[in-house]
């Protein structure tokens, strides 16, 4: 058996609150030091030992999850001017190539001439990590911005170019924000950016002048606790910057086709009130929280732009979650959420409607929209059984029509089932659970399972349609997915009741969705296994702290496990953001109930499952040093047998390898690994 590398015990108390905490491995955060990067290169070379063994079976799952996925992936060709933009991912290729067809309908889409926007194909270098975000075309559709980046920080570099010739439009941006941080002025002559500080924060918005390269800085946010971001209004008429904490905003604005207008703010940041502004014909409209959990939508005259004059356009509900509002020429698209599902309302002459949807469990959000006065509203539509379907529907009567699907390969949908559950938590809330699997593996349960979670930031686990784990519920597997508090699944509260000094919701609701599948028969702790990512990963940690006796093997991806040290350091990036999602430990009270869960602070001597963990040298949301301290320690602590491996990803940063087919690999390899401890057949 190869033997896992021991990382020295170098002591480095920390003392807060006439609390101290050990921390042996401090020294792993200076990637400055030969030592650090030794240890993790001898992790990595322990992780290619122990899978060695698996290399087989990853690399039939790898065939697999490759002939499974759509051998070409594309975007719906969405209105712009004179023509249609859309995307596709070409057979063989990793990355996405725009292009654009005119025509003065989409039933004429099929006799006009396509023509290359971008290949960003032709950006990427073999091997390394490529990225590009925020691809827009100038108003005018004779250019189009990029942001481009080969390290996987939030730093991105942007271009500019001339569409026709290819011809690069003065001279590259750096350190703009990873996306929401470019657009362009009405005239298609000038460029608005967010530039970040040294922790990665987009803090700065400037104004390029493309015909000579230079920059005005039109506002900076000082308050290390906010961050900006962008967005002109779907009229193209205004600029939108938001000033946003996890639960407070302030937007400013200013007209798009005045070059020198001066950014108006329309109501300035209020403790827990959050809103975001659109314009709709001669309105602004306000989406807000302030007095209305679940936002409300309201509006005030375009020439008085008064918010104390601001009055509902729909009355507030409460069982309904407004996420987003689109306007359009014809009326509003509005998403969010009702009965734990992603819906569509369409409002139309006065009349809010809510879209239809045959399947029980599903998934749909907007598409790429991009003409004010297009007469229909793209959407994408899902499920766990039903592959990712592009939908186009008319505003006026909300009649609809498929456009495309993806053309998933050897596949037959009746062939797999999904299931919902309702979970009853330690404090009573019924948690949605969504499940899919082969349909004859329902009844040859208890069936290996693996239980996805997440729970953070308001963001959702949808139950969407994901090709690559077709290999998997192939083999008999149970794939589901717990819909915890910390996620907004149930509305804003359900995000609430999730977060700071309710945090550990979020890892008793996934241990009461755990001990259900067990008690229910779906599987039992030697055939269960758990994954997570990022702030998914420190639920891992803590549910691993809690019960590991629930789980034969656990994979963890670039967990953030240490909370208190990274709270505790405002120079980390992002970190200062993070204060009204898991608490300050400057605040006492905050301190102690961090320290209540914190993963990396709870390691004790007791077994664990196997363990799966990854991590990104450049990672600027959960440094590396996270999870190699966290596994350090828990190789001194444990008092298993069981495998823990890390792999570090040492030219890419939070997201992995970068490509939809070297992605794959990563996760052939980490079901390789489940699979196996999970003593699933290959």
């Amino acid at each position: 058996m190869p033997i896992p590398p021991k990382a020295p015990k170098k002591p480095h108390p920390h003392t807060l609150h006439g609390d101290t905490r050990p921390d042996d491995y401090y020294w792993l955060r200076d990637r400055s030091n030969p030592e650090v990067i030794a240890y993790l290169e001898a992790e990595n070379y322990y992780f290619d030992q122990v899978m060695t063994p698996l290399a087989a079976r990853r690399d039939t799952l790898y065939r697999d999850m490759v002939d499974r996925i759509p051998e070409t992936e594309a975007g719906p060709p969405a209105q712009h001017g004179a023509y249609y933009y859309y995307w596709r991912v070409n057979p063989g290729q990793e990355y996405r190539t725009y292009y654009r067809k005119q025509a003065k309908s989409r039933a004429d889409l099929g006799r006009a001439p396509e023509e290359v926007v971008l290949d960003t194909n032709a950006l990427a270098n073999a091997g390394q990590y490529m990225d590009v975000s925020d691809v827009q075309v100038s108003p005018d559709d004779l250019r189009v911005l990029y942001l481009e980046n080969h390290d996987g920080t939030d730093r991105y570099t942007l271009h500019v170019k001339e569409i026709a010739t290819g011809r690069f439009v003065g001279e590259p941006v750096q350190d703009v924000f990873i996306c929401g941080s470019a657009t362009w002025d009405k005239s298609g002559n000038d460029i608005y950016y967010l530039g970040v500080d040294a922790a990665q924060r987009p803090c700065r918005l400037h104004r390029r002048r493309l015909a000579d390269s230079t920059d005005i800085l039109l506002y900076e946010e000082s308050d290390i606790t906010f961050e900006l971001d962008l967005a002109p209004s779907r009229s193209h008429e205004y600029l939108f910057l938001t000033s946003r904490s996890k639960s407070s905003s302030e937007v400013r604005y200013l007209a798009l086709g005045e070059p020198d207008a001066p950014l108006r703010l329309f109501t300035p940041r209020s403790p827990n009130v959050l809103y975001s502004l659109e314009h709709w014909n001669d309105q602004l409209l306000i989406l807000t929280n302030e007095g209305a959990e679940n936002f409300q939508l309201l509006a005030v005259p375009l020439d008085n732009p008064d918010p104390a004059l601001a009055r509902p356009v729909i009355p507030y509900a409460p069982e309904r979650y407004w996420q987003l509002v689109l306007p359009f020429g014809d009326g509003l698209v509005i998403a969010g959420r009702e009965g734990g599902l992603s819906q569509i309302w369409l409002y139309q002459a006065e009349k809010l409607q809510r879209l239809p949807w045959d399947e029980p469990i599903y998934s749909v959000a907007p598409s790429d929209n991009l003409a004010y006065d297009a007469p229909d509203v793209l959407l994408e539509y899902q499920s766990m059984v039903t592959p990712r379907t592009q939908i186009a529907v008319e505003i006026r009567s909300g009649r609809s029509i498929v456009l495309a699907q993806d053309a998933v390969r050897l596949y037959d949908p009746s062939q797999y089932q999904q299931k919902q559950r309702w979970v009853t938590a330690k404090d009573g809330a019924k948690i949605p659970v969504s499940l899919v699997a082969k349909r004859e593996v329902w009844s040859e349960t208890p069936a290996p399972t693996i239980l996805y979670g997440y729970g953070s930031y308001g963001a959702n686990s949808d139950p969407e349609f994901i090709p690559e784990l077709l290999p998997l519920l192939d083999r008999g597997v149970i794939y589901a997915i717990a819909h915890i508090r910390g996620g907004s699944e149930m509305g804003f509260g359900w995000y609430q009741d999730g977060k700071v000094l309710t945090k550990r919701n979020t890892f008793t609701d996934f241990l009461s969705v755990a001990e259900h599948l067990i008690d229910e028969g779906f599987t039992t702790p030697d055939l269960f296994a758990i994954e997570g990512l990022s702030a998914g990963g420190l639920l891992m940690g803590a549910v691993l702290n809690m019960r590991p006796d629930l789980f034969r093997v656990a994979a963890p991806g670039v967990p953030f496990v240490d909370v208190i040290n990274s709270m505790m350091d405002a120079s980390i990036p992002l970190t200062s953001l993070e204060w009204d999602e898991w608490g300050n430990p400057a605040n006492p009270e905050q301190y102690s109930y961090m320290k209540s869960y914190s993963p990396y602070d709870n390691v004790t001597a007791k077994e664990h499952p196997h363990m799966f963990v990854t991590a990104g040298l450049n990672d600027p949301r959960v440094g590396y040093f996270e999870p190699a301290k966290w596994v350090a320690r828990l190789r001194a602590t444990k008092t298993d047998n069981n495998q823990l491996v890390l792999k570090t990803h040492m030219g890419s940063g939070h997201f992995g390898s970068s490509g939809r087919l070297a992605h794959l690999v990563d996760e052939a390899e980490k079901y390789a690994f489940i699979l196996d401890k999970l003593g699933v057949k290959a």
